[in-house]
């Protein structure tokens, strides 16, 4: 690693605490391990404790925290990570968040002697090699050995740059686990040296002082056969793995033998068995996945190396009937047989591997007499078997990589199949493949083949809506597909109508043996309790995607990391994707979130509701925070204060508009699972949140769905403020939607209510609405008296930027009518004030309307040129709504000066803006400009179409005056047959 400066002197004395490096990351103070939070500050906090009491440059951690992309705000990042540690250790005792410093450059974690476990370590391996009495030496560096948990950080991703450090590690501790047994085999301790030196052999084949010192160890006990097959193996893996013949150490152990007694011979291999289970008959899909671990296999039969396969996935997807189909698959490529075991690692006691090695073995001929004692020699002997056969070992339901580990081959042709409802990146050299649900078409195949196709064909809904409820899950459609098997007469529809009741779903999906929630339980039974409440507390927020925050909520947690990596490995939540925010995730599948909840029904209910609870509440601020943060100020109200302080995730930093294009479809749905659970404050607050993007994006269906339920939910609860929020907003989607009756009711019940609670500028917002209907219904007075109490309002409450947007509209009303003096003076005034107060949204507005002024009094240059800006500001700030408005009004201008190719290109764009943000007026006026466009270029059909289309919209809004100017334009392009409407 990069270093900023010298090394530093260790801090004075100070807590108890420990650093643990020799294993999976761990900080322990007084007895009690800390939590450090999710990936990022672990991998931080490794790579300053690789390096204690030395500067690590900011350069270096980047690289180790970002390989090769880094993100621009790294260098922030990591500031936010050194805090979040340094609050964790504090919060165990103040005097330690000092441990980690900013230095110039860097960062440092001081360490004291007796600190760091690889200190201790190396501190053990010296006074080991400072002794000279054996017994104290290998107590030394027994301590030693004691030190380490596992590999060196194991639990993390190791940067390139760790790679001197963590092999110098590992090579320190081999040499001394070599030296530790050298001392026993001195003082006579041979047996318990041969069986340490089987199990370091099993991760260390090559090293040729293990095998040297195994065959002394054995002869040393008195068992030169075996000795003497010891060196023979050494000396196939050697040849097998490196091409290479025994060095002459080792050469000279064999030959110090003094008998040339030949190893005792195990009995051969009695006839190939075939013990695997059936081929399910109607297994259907995963061609590609068949291949791909078929072609797998084969790669390493040709290489000749063992082939280990880890089949992982969630409870009922089809692991153990996919790994039987690929046994039989291939069982021609192992012609000494096909073995299956079942390890039973969801069962309450899983299968120890020392009671399954004997099952294997007997299996490849070793009796019970000749049958070793220790687990190590018992896998040393199924490696011995094995490594000169070609034998295919399924290993049926493995509970984790320990398990499996002591059954695997070192050398040899053979392959091992495992499957396993929990992933085990730990399983060294095993290629992991994960099982998912079905695709559509293969689980409609596999459902077809159950029941027959007929049934399906004759209810193509019933069987779509059985495999939505199923989830595409296999075990759940052979539940469903042998129910109808077995009730001929029963419709699919019927069974569909049966799934699609929730609470009842897992206990129709149960037959015979076959059960989908026994099958869950399995799995649900073996996690530990957090993650148990984390699962039925996740299975309450309905059939969402969520990101890793959700899990401290539930937990009621700042950090729930840990937790969900071991829902994740337990293949309970499903990690979906990363975001446009390049946050991860994650999902319950429908059964599995059905079952969660389920389990949460026995839990109290206060507990449940405050699990929903805390997750909303971390939904409200952050989507309040991303609203008042949004680059373009939002004319309505986002936010009012609480009594109460809502929970909030740590370290989410929010982004406006990735969180909320992120959130989208999660933040609609959680105003539903507010209202439902009755959080009716929490529905409301959320839905105003969520308003300011629905604007910005045209969401309106999202917008009006969301306020619907927000309007009911404040009312429940006698909200007025929150009444007259919402009721503002609808009265907003209306007047997008042309819906004017619709609208002024809206505005003119907020009005009331904001009066009633004393908001003055929740007042003018409603009274800006009544304005803009009144001036589209042609009250040019009554718009104009309401604009003006509107901006006494807003002076009155210091709102500048609803002052700025007033501003506008009372020169709308002017322009209307054709008061251009008077229109401009008040446009004018707006972009001057919006310039001050820094709203590049109302400047752009502000020049849009200047330019309609410019266009009305003809000068179509200075139009243009208004536009322009307008459009730039728009586009900067990413307002595709308002981009399409003013792409209208340019094109309308390039139309009016004959630049008919810029013309179509802006209207058709605008045109589709309108369309699916639902605005019928500006589409129809769209359309009718397009009509005077193609009727200029001479596509009499063109533009018959497009007035057509103007004028069936104009119809729908019952504007009279341009329906009657249409229809004399359809008339003379002879476009008769399009003039007869729907109610006309």
């Amino acid at each position: 690693m990069e270093l900023a400066g010298q090394r530093l002197s260790p801090i004075r004395s100070g807590p108890v605490i420990s650093f643990r490096i020799l294993g999976p990351l761990e900080v322990v103070v007084a007895g009690r391990t800390i939590a450090l939070g999710g990936p990022k500050p672990r991998l931080l906090l490794a790579a300053l404790l690789l390096q204690p009491n030395v500067v690590v440059s900011t350069d270096a951690l980047v690289e180790v925290l970002w390989p090769g992309s880094a993100p621009r705000s790294a260098a922030a990042n990591i500031r936010t990570y050194v805090h979040s540690l340094r609050r964790r250790l504090a919060e165990a005792d103040p005097l330690l968040a000092e441990r980690i410093q900013g230095r110039a450059g860097g960062y440092v974690a001081t360490v004291e002697p007796g600190e760091l476990d690889s200190a201790v370590f190396e501190q053990c391996l010296a006074q080991a090699e400072a002794v000279p009495d054996p017994q104290k030496a290998l107590s030394a560096l027994g301590e030693a050995a004691e030190l380490w948990r596992g590999e060196v950080l194991e639990d993390l991703p190791h940067s390139h740059t760790w790679s001197s450090a963590v092999a110098r590690l590992t090579e320190l501790r081999l040499s001394a686990e070599e030296q530790r047994i050298r001392w026993r085999i001195g003082l006579g301790e041979h047996a318990e040296a041969v069986a340490e030196l089987r199990a370091l052999l099993a991760d260390h084949p090559l090293r040729e002082e293990l095998w040297q010192q195994l065959i002394l160890a054995l002869d040393a006990c008195g068992r030169r056969a075996e000795a003497l097959t010891a060196y023979t193996q050494a000396e196939r893996v050697l040849r097998e793995e490196l091409d290479a013949e025994p060095g002459p150490q080792l050469r000279q152990v064999r030959a110090r033998l003094t008998t040339a007694a030949e190893p005792q011979q195990l009995p051969a291999n009695p006839v190939p068995m075939c013990q695997l289970p059936l081929d399910l008959p109607d297994f259907t899909g995963r061609e590609d996945l068949v291949a791909d671990l078929v072609a797998l296999l084969e790669e390493c039969r040709d290489a000749g190396r063992p082939a280990v396969v880890v089949l992982s996935g969630a409870p009922g997807v089809g692991k153990s009937a996919l790994a039987v189909r690929v046994a039989h698959t291939m069982r021609t490529e192992f012609p000494d047989g096909q073995l299956h075991i079942d390890l039973r690692g969801t069962a309450e006691s899983p299968r120890r591997p020392l009671d399954v090695l004997p099952e294997l073995l007997r299996a490849l001929g070793v009796p019970d007499s000749a049958m070793p004692r220790q687990l190590d020699e018992r896998s040393a002997l199924l490696r011995a078997r094995l490594a000169g056969r070609r034998l295919c070992i399924v290993l049926d339901d493995a509970g984790n990589a320990a398990q499996v580990r002591p059954l695997l081959p070192g050398a040899g042709a053979s392959a091992v199949i495992v499957t396993s409802r929990v992933r085990m990146p730990d399983l060294e050299s095993a290629r992991t493949f994960d099982v998912n649900v079905l695709p559509d078409d293969e689980a409609t195949n596999l459902l077809s083949t159950i029941v027959g196709s007929e049934r399906l064909t004759r209810e193509p809904e019933g069987a779509a809506a059985i495999l939505r409820a199923c989830g595409r899950l296999p075990l759940a459609i052979r539940v469903a597909g042998a129910r109808l098997s077995h009730r001929p007469n029963w419709t699919l529809a019927r069974l569909a109508d049966r799934l699609s009741d929730e609470h009842r779903r897992l206990d129709e999906l149960r037959v015979g043996d076959l059960a989908v929630r026994a099958s869950v339980t399995l799995s649900y039974d073996q996690l530990p309790g957090s993650a148990a409440r984390a699962f039925r507390g996740l299975g309450l927020l309905g059939p969402v995607q969520f990101p890793g925050w959700v899990v401290g909520a539930v937990l009621d947690r700042p950090d729930g990391d840990d937790v969900l990596d071991v829902l994740v490995d337990a293949h309970l939540v499903e990690l979906v994707a990363a975001d446009v925010s390049g946050q991860p995730r994650y999902r319950l599948h429908d059964l599995l979130r059905v079952y969660a909840a389920e389990q949460a029904e026995a839990e109290p209910l206060d507990e449940r509701r405050g699990r929903v609870r805390r997750v909303l509440e971390g939904y409200l601020s952050l989507a309040t925070e991303a609203a008042e943060h949004m680059p373009i100020h939002f004319f309505g109200v986002v936010s009012v204060p609480r009594d109460d302080v809502p929970w909030r995730p740590a370290n989410v930093p929010v982004d406006p508009g990735t969180w909320f294009e992120a959130e989208l479809r999660t933040g609609v749905a959680m105003v539903e699972l507010a209202a439902r659970w009755g959080f009716d404050d929490l529905a409301w607050r959320l839905t105003a949140a969520l308003t300011p993007y629905f604007d910005l994006r045209g969401h309106h269906d999202d917008w009006q769905r969301t306020h619907e339920i927000a309007l009911s939910a404040a009312r429940r609860s006698g909200d007025r403020h929150g009444q007259a929020i919402v009721l503002r907003n609808l009265g907003q989607i209306d007047l997008y939607r042309d819906a004017y009756d619709e609208a002024l009711d809206a505005f003119e019940q907020s009005l009331r209510l904001f009066r009633e609670i004393g908001d003055a500028s929740g007042a003018g917002i409603a009274l800006a609405g009544l304005g803009t209907v009144r001036r589209v219904a042609g009250e040019n007075e009554r718009a104009l008296d309401h604009c003006h109490e509107a901006l006494e309002l807003f002076a009155r409450a210091g709102n500048k930027h609803g002052e700025a947007v007033v501003r506008i509209a009372v020169g709308t009303v002017w322009l209307a009518q054709n008061c251009f003096a008077t229109a401009g003076r008040w446009f004018t005034d707006a972009y001057e004030l919006s310039a001050e107060i820094g709203d590049r949204h109302r400047e752009a507005h502000a020049l849009q309307r200047l330019a309609l002024l410019h266009q009305s009094r003809g000068n179509l240059g200075a139009a243009r040129e208004e536009l322009d800006r307008a459009i730039a500001i728009f586009d900067e700030l990413g307002d595709d709504h308002c981009v399409g408005y003013a792409h209208q009004s340019l094109g309308k201008l390039y139309l009016m000066s004959g630049d008919l190719a810029h013309a179509r290109l802006l209207l058709v764009n605008s045109l589709s803006v309108h369309q699916r943000n639902g605005d019928r007026r500006s589409e129809a006026e769209t359309a009718e400009l397009l009509g005077e466009l193609h009727e200029r270029l001479n596509q009499p059909d063109k533009a018959r179409e497009y007035l057509a289309r103007s004028l069936g919209i104009w119809h729908e809004l019952q504007v009279s005056k341009h329906e009657e100017a249409l229809r004399e334009r359809l008339r003379a392009l002879g476009g008769q047959d399009l003039l007869t409407l729907p109610g006309a």
